[in-house]
């Protein structure tokens, strides 16, 4: 191995949860490698995940159809080779406490910090060497392989992997990086957009809603036609600009502007023959008649867009028909967001460096070899609850196991 102190077998641009899991690994695996990251915190995304105890995988973290990309079949082979369980073992190897929660989401019982200083010891275990806080000014590639420019100096690589991260969460530290990088050796780029995200509406027909902010409930969300139809059913919450909540999150990877979204507000409820049977000596209104499957005030906004006054109606007084019109607007209330609250509120990142430039064994570019994406910089989005993370625990190990499985580049 060459004695200059500036040339390793791996850079790896970007210190987030998959720079960090594929620096670990192969260093461990022999490879003399250096994390590159521009952040004065380390992993600060990490830090700040599921209000700081960290969603750090999901049990059902390697399900392919839990992804959204433009090749859905694409994150198969890294999220079989890695598995949440492999993700859980290195977890108890370093004595954390965990637990599941909601829909098989695994969090730590104390602070996220234990996963970034497991993941920082894994790397030191690996010789890792740190360059951090330094920023990447340029990157080129030739005969001897990849140099990149820092603001501390040159390094020279046999291979590259940008571990940069999305867009979403730009205050700390976001950035487009990775993108520029893969549009520089001239690999495609599928349109980018926040993921994971409240969408918003037209302050102006938001209105008769914002008032009912604060209000969350158990819906089925929709969006899509047909066999591209998707739906989540999850906790909305209502806020000031239109709706956020785990449901609404989980559709906005999937919505696309323009389209509407459909929410039924009393899912599992025949909410119709409901209505209709409750006539029977009823001296309740309709909005309070609601409120046995609805929070009442929802109820009596969502009625009275309909038609003023429509809320304190006596439920005896509404035609059966009547009934039945309204119960199917309310399962399925139509809208159209005018967007979403964009990356600042976003999770995740949709869209990214196109799969079919990249091995999906290894993650290395097919037309510049030793080049390689990890992580949210890929286009691979997966759902709430700790598929994100074990994307770029999957990702980061598959390129380290498969740059150190062979030859560098350059000796």
């Amino acid at each position: 191995m060459s004695s200059d102190p500036t040339r390793v077998d791996l850079a790896v641009v970007g210190a987030g949860a998959a720079g960090l899991m594929c620096a670990a690994v192969a260093g461990q695996r022999g490879a003399r490698v250096v994390l590159i990251d521009h952040a004065e915190r380390l992993a600060e995304k990490i830090r700040i995940s599921g209000g700081g105890r960290c969603n750090f995988t999901n049990v059902d973290g390697a399900r392919i159809e839990r992804y959204q990309s433009s090749d859905p079949r694409f994150a198969r082979q890294a999220l079989s080779a890695y598995t949440p369980r492999d993700f859980l073992g290195l977890v108890q190897r370093h004595r954390i406490p965990w637990h599941e929660k909601h829909r098989g989401q695994l969090f730590c019982d104390d602070s996220s910090e234990r996963i970034i200083a497991m993941l920082r010891d894994e790397c030191d275990a690996g010789r890792v060497r740190w360059m951090r806080p330094v920023s990447v000014q340029g990157v080129s590639h030739g005969q001897a392989g990849f140099e990149v420019a820092t603001s501390a100096g040159i390094v020279r690589a046999a291979r590259l992997v940008v571990a940069t991260g999305g867009l979403s969460i730009p205050k700390i530290g976001a950035s487009d990086l990775g993108l520029r990088i893969a549009r520089q050796f001239g690999l495609p780029v599928v349109d980018t957009r926040p993921a994971l995200v409240p969408l918003a509406f037209d302050a102006a027909r938001w209105a008769p809603f914002a008032g009912l902010a604060g209000i969350a409930l158990e819906v089925g969300i929709t969006t899509g036609e047909g066999r591209t139809a998707t739906r989540f059913d999850e906790d909305l919450l209502i806020t000031h600009r239109g709706l956020s909540g785990p449901a609404v999150l989980q559709i906005s990877t999937f919505w696309d502007p323009g389209v509407p979204v459909e929410i039924d507000l009393a899912p599992g409820e025949d909410l119709a023959a409901a209505l209709v049977a409750a006539k029977t000596g009823a001296k309740r209104s309709l909005a309070n008649t609601l409120a046995q499957w609805l929070p009442r005030n929802l109820a009596h906004g969502w009625l009275n867009t309909v038609e003023p006054g429509l809320a304190d109606r006596k439920l005896a007084e509404v035609a059966d028909k009547r009934l039945r019109e309204l119960a199917g607007g309310m399962s399925r209330w139509q809208l159209v967001p005018s967007g979403t609250e964009g990356y600042r509120k976003a999770e995740a990142m949709r869209g990214g460096v196109s799969t079919r430039a990249l091995d999906p064994r290894t993650l290395e570019a097919r037309a510049v070899p030793g080049l390689h994406f990890v992580g949210e910089v890929v286009d691979v989005t997966g759902w709430l609850g700790g598929y994100n993370f074990q994307w770029a625990w999957a990702s980061g190990w598959a390129c380290a196991m498969a740059a150190t499985a062979s030859s560098p580049v350059v000796s």
